[in-house]
């Protein structure tokens, strides 16, 4: 569940999940704004959301799996095996500001045995994230290390910037492990990391004339919608970059973006907003990969039919 701190303080008091029921709603997050005569966005509803699935990382014949620690394969040379907490923390330290991607596993674990491989081809493909292994059972140090983070189920995956935890998951596929890595460590892609409004203004000010289509992602940091639809974001941001900008803010990141949400009358994540020569000429509450490419495509000019 999302957390955003420090909502006491602002106009916007609550953050409730919603119950699984017969209909699903496109986000799990819901926002209530309790100041009078403000605007509602009207809640877009949509009944068996279809699931994604992801086909950028594909495993190759021979992937090394965790349990193989002691000789470290030339194929998962990028994945750095840790085997105490001062080699831990020094990986976080000599990280920065990088994401930092930690797989808690056992040589026991089926399912660790089976994700692993996954991690190592990400671990190709992303040059801007750093990957380490702990194996939980290795060795005294790698236990006590399992005790310090609290380590209760493997695998776990927890992830880092600037040695501070951002994030965490236990027992996850190989889909949420690429969504994860993407929403959380993209600092590469086309679409723009926005940090408060004054990146959103400087944004604007730099696409007001020549008649691109703003399209900003607006989440929070901890919603599983907003990271499912994110690699939807980032085809379409490669595929449209000569009509549209993409955008991306998370509001709970600092008081700004808070701020901003409030602002924009923003009750419910993820919420697109889509600009155009400065003016917000409309917005799309949910995580359907279709409805999404249907009202980019309808707030750029072309015609479309339902």
């Amino acid at each position: 569940m999302a957390t955003v701190a420090n909502f006491s303080a602002n106009r916007i008091t609550t953050v409730i999940q919603r119950p699984t029921s017969a209909v699903a709603s496109t986000s799990s997050f819901v926002f209530f704004d309790l100041k009078p005569n403000s605007l509602i966005l009207k809640q877009r509803w949509v009944k068996n959301p279809s699931k994604r699935s992801f086909s950028a990382v594909k495993v190759k014949a021979g992937a090394a799996s965790p349990g193989k620690v002691g000789t470290p394969a030339v194929n998962d040379e990028k994945v750095q095996k840790i085997h105490s907490g001062e080699e831990f923390d020094e990986a976080l330290k000599k990280a920065k500001n990088k994401l930092v991607v930690v797989e808690f596993a056992t040589s026991k674990s089926d399912q660790s045995n089976k994700i692993y491989p996954f991690m190592v081809e990400l671990s190709r493909a992303c040059n801007d994230v750093d990957f380490l292994l702990v194996m939980g059972d290795e060795s005294e140090k790698t236990k006590e290390l399992c005790r310090r983070e609290k380590i209760e189920k493997v695998p776990h995956f927890s992830f880092y910037k600037s040695m501070e935890k951002i994030h965490e998951e236990e027992g996850i596929g190989p889909d949420q492990l690429m969504g994860d890595v993407l929403y959380y460590g993209d600092s590469h892609s086309a679409v723009v990391q926005l940090h408060g409004r004054a990146d959103v203004e400087k944004l604007i000010d730099e696409n007001r004339t020549g008649g691109k289509l703003i399209v900003l992602d607006v989440g929070l940091k901890h919603c599983g919608p907003c990271v499912k639809v994110y690699p939807t974001v980032l085809k379409l941001s490669r595929s449209m970059s000569e009509t549209v900008v993409f955008a991306r803010m998370n509001g709970d990141e600092n008081d700004s973006c808070m701020e901003f949400l409030k602002d924009m009358n923003v009750i419910e994540v993820p919420t697109f907003l889509f600009i155009r020569n400065g003016d917000i000429c409309g917005r799309y509450v949910g995580s359907g990969k279709g409805e999404l490419i249907g009202e980019i495509l309808r707030y750029s000019g072309v015609r479309v039919t339902y």
